[in-house]
Order: structure tokens, then sequence, then C-alpha cells
């Protein structure tokens, strides 16, 4: 089969990661694909209530710029980054269907080599380690196939969901971004998070995961 488009040349992409068994099921990343769309949508407008307080501001509207007609754009922009070398996108899928997306980009290479990881998890999968075990295999591709020495990421102090994951797949507290981000409508705080190749060295997050039994190699 086929990836979700061809000639991608930098380090770590095309990838697929994955599988890890979790409570909530088989969870595995992928390359988005234009087909992708009706799904992502429907999650998408679904769980507005649930996702909206935690992301950048939609001036659109959030119907808008969540609709069917909006993934083709959305699916170009990330396949022109990734193809440029500028972003690692995955699609999260758990037991084979979409539940959520997570980016690695603004990635810098030279010797920097550090990137920011963003992420989101559809409301019935927010439970059952879907997003830890997400994180964990894209820190783990990131630091190998990828070549990236350093990852941040930043959330809001109120979304303690989001700090957990952080937290429990290892990355640490560097301090606090004061009005860094416009999100549900206002400047907001967040927290910032960071982690290096030797943090995450030697035996990797997701082995680490399975070593302390919260997940599943399957």
């Amino acid at each position: 089969m086929s990836l979700a488009w061809e000639g991608g040349r930098h380090p770590g992409w095309p990838a697929r990661l994955g599988p890890l068994r979790v409570d909530a099921g088989l969870v595995a990343l992928r390359p988005p694909r234009l087909r992708d769309a009706s799904a992502w949508s429907a999650t998408r407008l679904r769980d507005q209530a649930y996702l909206e307080d935690w992301e950048p501001t939609a001036f659109d509207g959030w119907h808008e710029r969540n609709a069917v007609l909006a993934w083709p754009a959305h699916w170009s922009s990330l396949k022109s980054m990734a193809r440029r070398g500028h972003a690692l996108p995955f699609v999260i899928t758990v037991d084979g269907r979409l539940a959520g997306q997570i980016t690695v980009g603004n990635i810098v290479r030279g010797s920097l080599r550090s990137a920011w990881v963003g992420y989101w998890v559809a409301a019935d999968r927010a439970r059952g380690g879907v997003a830890t075990a997400a994180l964990a295999l894209v820190v783990d591709h990131c630091f190998g196939a990828a070549g990236l020495h350093r990852l941040e990421a930043t959330a809001r102090p109120e979304n303690a969901a989001s700090l957990r994951v952080l937290a429990k797949v290892g990355f640490r507290r560097e301090g606090l971004f004061r009005r860094y981000l416009d999100v549900a409508g206002d400047w907001r705080d967040h927290v910032c998070f960071a982690m290096t190749a030797e943090e995450a060295s030697p035996e990797g997050i997701v082995r680490r995961m399975v070593a302390q039994g919260y997940a599943q190699t399957a």
C-alpha cells in the first residue's frame, strides 16, 4: 500500500509508527490522507466543546475551519511542510479508526535539531492512554529515525489532562510563557515543557512505558 504522498525525503519521513496496545485499543500513527476528510470533520465538529478551549482561536468560525471542505487545504499544507522537511504530521488511529492528530512542527536542523510537538485526541478517546501512546511513539521516532535532539511542547495551566500526558512521557517543565497564544478568544498563559534525546535514552519512551505497565507492544 502506498503512503499518502510520495517524494518526501528527509530523515524520518514518511513513516508509520506503532502499533502500541493501551486500554483504549491499538494505537498507531500514519501520514494524513485526503480521504480522511469525512472522519476528521465529523470528529472535530462533534467535539467542538471539548477541543475549543485548548486550540488557537478560530477567527473564521469553528464550523468553517473544520468542515469537510476545509480538510483538503489543511492536508495539502501538511503535505507541503512534510515534503520540505519542516514538519512530521501524523493521524492518530485507534483500532484503525481516526482518533486525532499529532504533529511535529517548526523542525530546525543544523546544530539545533529542534522542533515542537502538538496533538489533539477525540473526546471519546480522551482516556485509555491514547495521547500518551501517540506522544511516546513520536518522541522515540524524533530522537531516532528523524535525528532530532530536542522537543518542546506547551499546554495551558488549566489543561490538567495534557499536563499529565506530558509528565508521564517524561517531558520536564521549563517555565511559563505569559499571554503566549490566542486561545478561545483571549491571550492565554502556557506552560513550556521540553525533552532532549539524552533524557529519552537509552531504552526509549515506548520501552519505558511497556516496562511500567502502561502499554504493550503489538
